[in-house]
């Protein structure tokens, strides 16, 4: 890993071959994926269109920011992509952490209680969530319980358990699309659609909520579509289409997406302030970019698979399957091999390439990060980036990619180095 900048990394051609032949047989799963980016795209060109979006929307505005059409317009074209009634797309929202948690605050009242109905969230989630006492002003601190239901063993959710969970003071039933830093598998848009029916059959008031960072656009439609009253997500993930420099967004119902608005901002304020100096252009081009940008990440995603798994790792969702996020997960079993794999992902970045990827901790994780993100947007998930937990089994998690090719070549490089260093032998195969 010390190679001169001036020079070349190194490539084992084995190791060129065996991608080659890997990718050889993927052009069925690659056309298929496709299909979803052309299906997703005419959705955002048809409400380009019926919001009658012109250059004008693309100027920004200052002070209060009152009046600002380009945000106005932004946020209808969000709804009607995604399947609601409104949205708020800002860039003051200052992650998907941040717009989670403003849905759970702004949708839940002291002595409510909020049912998650796919285990425990996402790391960051968990300083949010609780325990109380912390003096952060979580929900707990505010009179808000949390109630936690694992998931079934077959990594489906749990439904009877979730309508167990539920009483008169549920107010919001919540579920996380992706994995996380999970070893469970992330979960479709039909099967959160058929939970919603039951849940609000037992309560029809209960509001329900999905985490949908990383889902956007893998499939050909979104929670609200099935019924889902709010979704979140980050704009640096897959609706910033990597443009998008910061940023959150949320869609939902009218009456839930005003209480988000008053929480986010103040009451009396909602969805009327914000100003944007800089303009809305990256926002719209970066959301009319993004289902390209998921097809490209996701085609990177079914390679890492189909690599890892022909040299006999263990993958999830394994090569050719069906996929509702971008997180493609790998076992690599040896905290050795994972540190390999991520130095050599931050030597093939086109930002960064000379840093090393060294654990260490970070806010709102229980265990040290190792990250690779040679990314030109600080922390963006879109672009290709590798991250993990140092924790047995070693799994990592690979996600994003503007361009195919880019993830393939840093698949190239990062084998090649593990087959250098003597942790990987080029024969080693799955079958």
């Amino acid at each position: 890993m010390n190679e001169s900048p001036d020079q070349p990394l190194f490539v084992d051609d084995r190791v060129e071959a065996r991608v080659e032949a890997v990718e050889a047989q993927l052009g069925a799963t690659y056309a298929a994926v496709d299909r979803v980016l052309e299906r997703n795209l005419v959705r955002i060109l048809e409400a380009f269109r019926r919001r009658r979006l012109s250059p004008a929307h693309f100027i920004g505005s200052t002070g209060y920011g009152y009046g600002d059409a380009g945000r106005e317009t932004l946020e209808a074209i969000f709804a009607d992509v995604f399947g609601g009634e409104a949205a708020i797309v800002r860039p003051h929202i200052l992650s998907g952490t941040h717009a989670i948690a403003s849905v759970l605050f702004a949708l839940s009242r002291p002595g409510d209680n909020i049912v998650f109905a796919t285990g425990v969230p996402y790391d960051t989630l968990h300083p949010v969530i609780g325990p109380s006492g912390r003096g952060q002003g979580n929900l707990p601190d505010y009179g808000v319980d949390v109630r936690i239901v694992p998931l079934a063993g077959d990594g489906s959710i749990d439904i009877p358990a979730v309508l167990r969970a539920m009483d008169d003071r549920t107010a919001l039933v919540a579920f996380q699309r992706s994995r996380g830093y999970q070893d469970r598998r992330s979960l479709f848009v039909a099967e959160i659609g058929e939970a919603v029916r039951a849940v609000k059959t037992k309560k029809a008031d209960v509001c329900t909520f999905v985490d949908n960072c990383y889902g956007e656009f893998v499939e050909t439609i979104e929670p609200p579509h099935v019924g889902v009253d709010v979704i979140a997500g980050s704009l640096i993930k897959n609706p910033g289409g990597g443009i998008a420099k910061s940023g959150g967004y949320i869609v939902g119902s009218r009456d839930a997406v005003a209480k988000i608005a008053y929480r986010l901002g103040a009451p009396g304020i909602g969805l009327e302030g914000g100003a944007v100096p800089g303009g809305w252009l990256d926002y719209y081009l970066g959301f009319f970019l993004a289902p390209h940008i998921v097809a490209e990440a996701l085609k990177g995603a079914h390679l890492t698979a189909a690599l890892f798994a022909s040299f006999g790792f263990r993958v999830d969702p394994p090569p050719h399957g069906p996929r509702t996020d971008l997180i493609q997960a790998v076992e690599f079993g040896r905290p050795d091999v994972l540190l390999t794999f991520m130095r050599a992902v931050q030597a093939a970045s086109p930002v960064d390439a000379f840093a090393v990827p060294t654990p260490g901790e970070m806010p709102g994780y229980q265990d040290p990060i190792v990250m690779a993100a040679g990314t030109f947007i600080q922390g963006s998930s879109i672009e290709f980036s590798a991250d993990a937990p140092l924790r047995p089994p070693y799994r990592g998690y690979v996600q994003g990619g503007l361009m195919r090719a880019h993830v393939k070549y840093a698949l190239v490089r990062a084998f090649s180095e593990l087959v250098r260093q003597g942790l990987l032998s080029i024969t080693d195969t799955s079958g």
